[in-house]
């Protein structure tokens, strides 16, 4: 079929180890009075904080990256052990061009399957089919081909594995499907608007992030609705099945109606819970719903389809689109990352004017990466301008990371829930098999030491 679309399970389209403990402060500390003795103990307690966030290679341990080849670790991607303690799901594993066991499965294969969607506009969509008329003056119908701006990236994927973008089966997905597909192995990635957070990063591993969008509302013009607010009180909106939308109607839905009867159930209608986004336009054309809340970038789409609609309010969350693989196919996920390095320099900028630039204007590049490295520069204070194949775009994943760390280093990294546990052990496998530009250093490098030595030292001298 063209573009070597399998459309299974598709829906029709409509085109259009243990920190080390900071070094003891000598006897003097404790006798420190005054404004000295204040700022000694305030860089204390900050160097405390600081170095219990590093996962430094414990005594005996090899600083280096272990696994099968370089930059192609063992470790997980760095998450937190559950949804509560998760403050970075967006850091993801460092680029590599080494090949591993799941991108030698696709090599093998000779083509790369891909989960996208054939019903949002200028993201994954089916152009209408055409009609070709047969040299013994039969009539064929040939399907569309699918477009957009997911499409693109998912075709330079194929491209760096496999030499040529046409070496890529997509298959069409629905927004519930996105997971489940991936842990069946029916598809190898998942391109589809799939937003990063700390749910999914326990059921899928991510890419770095390639693009920003938030929660918005979209409604009739003339309609009362205002935005993400208490003008939602008694309104029916609609969402899409597992999609963060739902989520936060769940979690603060100012009265809106939003939960189907039955739903998730066989009598479930699907009205106000979808399948596939573009179903709740269809219902809200229709006038079976009174609003739809979605992801800005998708919402930007379907009023460019129809002008009787328009978002509403301001986007009221900050997310971020990432290439969703199977957990546990590093080798993959590090691959799409380098991919993603190249893409950034050009290409992405391209797609963005193809398709978005007009109804989604002024966005000035892609995120920034936020990986298990730059998040520890970010950590050391190393991270003020971006590195070759962060691209222009606005602040990114990490820039969170950077702000926590003018606070004084809280929640630099995923808290687990006790001080001892499977979490925390996790976190040091991951930093062994993908070090950074910390691995090495002891306790005593940090800079932090010598900021308490001097202050000490100073509050010493005085009378």
């Amino acid at each position: 079929m063209p573009d070597g679309v399998d459309t299974t399970n598709g829906t029709p389209g409509v085109p259009g180890g243990t920190a080390t403990p900071p070094a003891a402060a000598p006897r003097g500390v404790a006798r420190l009075r005054g404004w000295g003795g204040v700022a000694a103990m305030a860089v204390a307690c900050a160097l405390t904080a600081s170095l219990a966030l590093f996962a430094l290679p414990r005594a005996g341990e090899p600083a280096g990256p272990a696994g099968p080849g370089p930059g192609v670790g063992r470790g997980l991607q760095i998450r937190a052990e559950s949804a509560e303690t998760c403050e970075n799901p967006e850091a993801s594993l460092t680029p590599s061009t080494a090949d591993g066991p799941a991108v030698a499965r696709i090599k093998n294969r000779g083509k790369l399957i891909v989960g996208v969607d054939q019903s949002s506009y200028n993201w994954g969509f089916r152009t209408p089919p055409t009609v070709v008329r047969q040299q013994d003056g039969s009539v064929k119908e040939v399907p569309g081909k699918l477009r957009g701006f997911d499409i693109d990236l998912a075709k330079a994927i194929a491209k760096s594995l496999l030499g040529s973008e046409d070496a890529v089966i997509f298959r069409t997905i629905p927004t519930n499907q996105r997971i489940t597909a991936l842990e069946s192995g029916k598809v190898d990635l998942v391109v589809r608007t799939m937003t990063i957070n700390c749910k999914r990063i326990q059921q899928v591993a991510f890419s770095t992030a390639y693009f920003q969008a938030g929660q918005q509302v979209l409604a009739p013009k003339s309609s009362t609705v205002t935005g993400y607010d208490s003008s939602l009180s008694g309104k029916r909106v609609c969402t899409a099945e597992g999609s963060t939308a739902y989520e936060a109607l769940e979690a603060k839905s100012f009265g809106a109606v939003y939960k189907d009867v039955g739903d998730g159930t066989k009598d479930d209608p699907d009205l106000l819970t979808v399948p596939n986004q573009l179903d709740c336009l269809a219902r809200l054309q229709m006038g079976e719903v009174d609003a739809v809340l979605t992801d800005n970038a998708l919402a930007a789409g379907q009023a460019a389809q129809d002008p009787a609609v328009e978002l509403k309010g301001k986007p009221f969350t900050t997310e971020y689109y990432g290439v969703a693989a199977k957990l546990g196919e590093d080798d993959l996920v590090r691959r799409v990352n380098q991919v993603l390095v190249e893409y950034r320099q050009g290409p992405w900028q391209r797609a963005y004017q193809k398709w978005l630039a007009a109804d989604l204007p002024g966005i000035p590049g892609p995120p920034h990466p936020c990986t298990s490295s730059t998040r520890r520069e970010v950590i050391d204070g190393r991270r003020g301008t971006p590195r070759a194949g962060d691209g222009p775009g606005r602040g990114g994943p990490c820039a969170g990371a950077a702000r926590r760390g003018a606070q004084g280093g809280r929640g630099l990294a995923p808290r687990p829930p006790g001080p001892r546990g499977p979490p925390a052990a996790r976190r040091r496998r991951a930093d062994r098999d993908d070090p950074g530009p910390l691995a090495g250093r002891r306790a005593d490098d940090h800079p932090a030491v010598g900021v308490l030595r001097r202050v000490h030292g100073r509050a010493a001298r005085r009378p």
